[in-house]
């Protein structure tokens, strides 16, 4: 059972680097997906900010139109009052009564979409900043990594140019020492050549009852002997 265990944290652990050897080789490509993610998300929360606008100002305006129709129906009030009209001041009070109903609903949501509003346009202005901030930062991220990349390929072309430089190197020094081979064993011959030559000539001296001179003991100490003598 501890094999088993251990077996799987292997598998695990062997698992985890992989994903993350996949997350590193596809960096860039990731980070430009979730700028565009983030993006995509900030336009969504305009578009339901520009609604919020609207809808606020609907309300806005339907306020204002309700306090017009109050102050309206105020003046009939008074005026009914003032001739009399006791019985249709009170339709107009109970109307009156309605409309300020109506205005403090009205008024709740107007405040309601205020505060939405705000708090939506102050999340939009603050996510525009930060991807602002994220874009320049990835334009940063991704001019370093083009210049690192272009370092590696000159330290590889560079360290496969000594390669190839010493190959050829070892190349030359190869036909250096065979060509020096070649004119040692070409000397050789010539040597042994000019030996068989000579030996040729004493052959044919020989032949025609002529005797080479050679060098004998005698003669080098008879040689010696006058040499001594001339001192």
């Amino acid at each position: 059972m501890a094999v088993w265990s251990k077996l799987m944290t292997a598998l695990r652990g062997n698992a985890n680097m992989l994903g993350e050897a996949i997350v590193d080789s596809q960096a860039m490509v990731i980070l430009d997906q979730e700028i565009r993610s983030a993006g995509a998300d900030l336009n969504s929360a305009k578009h339901a900010l520009a609604d919020i606008m609207a809808k606020h100002r609907l309300a806005a305006s339907k306020l204002s139109e309700l306090n017009a129709s109050l102050t309206q129906y105020e003046g009939y009030a008074l005026e009914a009052l003032e001739k009399g009209e006791e019985g249709l001041a009170q339709e107009v009070a109970l109307k009156i009564a309605n409309i300020e109903v109506e205005i403090q609903q009205q008024q709740e949501t107007v405040n309601h979409y205020a505060k939405s509003e705000q708090d939506l346009r102050y999340a939009v202005q603050s996510a525009e900043g930060n991807l602002k901030r994220l874009r320049q930062q990835a334009d940063t991220v991704k001019a370093t990594e083009s210049v690192q990349r272009a370092q590696a390929a000159v330290v590889s072309r560079y360290a496969g140019s000594n390669a190839k430089l010493q190959t050829a190197m070892d190349s030359l020094e190869r036909i250096k020492t065979k060509q020096a081979e070649n004119a040692a064993k070409m000397a050789a011959a010539q040597e042994l050549a000019a030996e068989s030559q000579g030996d040729a000539l004493d052959e044919k001296l020989r032949a025609a009852g002529i005797t080479p001179e050679k060098t004998s003991a005698a003669n080098v100490l008879a040689r010696l002997k006058a040499k001594q003598q001339s001192n």
